[in-house]
C-alpha cells in the first residue's frame, strides 16, 4: 500500500441512506449518484449495539445494480464477524466495524480483508485513538463518530475535532494510505471544522436530504467547504 500524507487524500462526500425515503430507496440511490456523491453509506443497526434497527444485506443487495458507486456498510452491530460475508455478497466494497463491538479486533479486520473488502474501523465519541494504534497495518479507513451512533439528525460534537486531529497524526505516522472519515451532524456549518482537523471523507444524511437547493447543490456545497478548509482545493488560477 503506497502512502499518502493526510492532506493529499481527496475529499469525498458520502451520503447516509439513513435519511433517505425508504419507500423509494432505489430512486434515492440513483439520485445520489447523479448528484455527485462519491460512495453510499449503509447504516446497519441491530437494535442491540445501538438502539435502532435498519438495513440488512438483502435490502442493500436489492439496489446494488442501480448504481456504480461504491457501497460501505457501517456495521453498528454486536458480533460483526458473523455477518461480514453477507454484506460483501450484497455488494459492499467497504466494511466498517466498531472497536467497541469487536473482542478480537485484529482478527475481525483480517477477516474483512480475506473477503476482498476494504477494512475500516469506527470509534465512538468516548473511545480514544489508542484503541486502533496496533491495527493500523490492517486498515484502509478510520471513522471518527462525531455523534453517539444510533440515530440520524443529531448535533455535531465539536469536541471530537481534537480526536480527528490525533487520528490524522496516527495515520501520517503509520505511513499508510488510510482514509479518515467523520460521521454525525455533518452539514455546511460543521464540515469545515472536521476538514481542518484532518478528515477527508464526510458522511452526511439529514443535511444533504433537507438542503433547500436539492441533493446536487448540497453535495457541491459540502465538497467546496471541505476543500476550502482542508487546503485540498486546487487554485483555478
Amino acid at each position: 500500500m503506497l502512502s499518502r500524507s493526510p492532506s493529499s487524500r481527496p475529499v469525498e462526500i458520502v451520503p447516509s441512506t439513513l435519511a433517505a425515503d425508504f419507500s423509494r430507496l432505489g430512486d434515492e440511490v440513483a439520485t445520489l449518484e447523479r448528484a455527485g456523491a462519491d460512495r453510499i453509506q449503509w447504516d446497519v443497526m441491530d437494535g442491540e449495539f445501538v438502539p435502532n434497527l435498519t438495513f440488512g444485506p438483502d435490502v442493500i443487495a436489492s439496489v446494488r445494480s442501480i448504481t456504480s458507486l461504491p457501497f460501505e456498510a457501517h456495521l453498528m452491530v454486536n458480533s460483526p464477524a458473523a455477518l461480514l460475508r453477507r454484506f460483501v455478497d450484497a455488494g459492499c466494497e467497504f466494511l466498517i466495524v466498531h472497536v467497541e463491538a469487536c473482542t478480537h479486533l485484529h482478527r475481525t479486520l483480517g477477516q474483512i480483508r480475506e473477503t476482498g473488502a476494504s477494512p475500516g474501523v469506527a470509534l465512538n465519541p468516548a473511545t480514544g485513538p489508542e484503541a486502533i494504534a496496533h491495527v493500523m497495518d490492517l486498515l484502509d479507513l478510520v471513522l471518527v463518530m462525531t455523534v453517539n451512533p444510533g440515530f440520524g439528525g443529531q448535533r455535531y460534537l465539536t469536541s471530537m475535532e481534537p480526536k480527528i486531529a490525533e487520528v490524522s497524526r496516527l495515520i501520517e505516522e503509520s505511513g499508510r494510505d488510510i482514509d479518515l472519515e467523520v460521521d454525525g451532524g455533518i452539514s455546511p456549518a460543521t464540515i469545515g471544522g472536521a476538514a481542518a482537523a484532518g478528515a477527508n471523507l464526510f458522511v452526511s444524511g439529514s443535511a444533504l436530504f433537507s438542503h433547500p437547493g436539492g441533493l446536487r447543490e448540497a453535495t457541491k456545497e459540502l465538497r467546496r467547504l471541505a476543500e476550502e478548509r482542508s487546503g485540498r482545493r486546487e487554485d483555478p488560477g
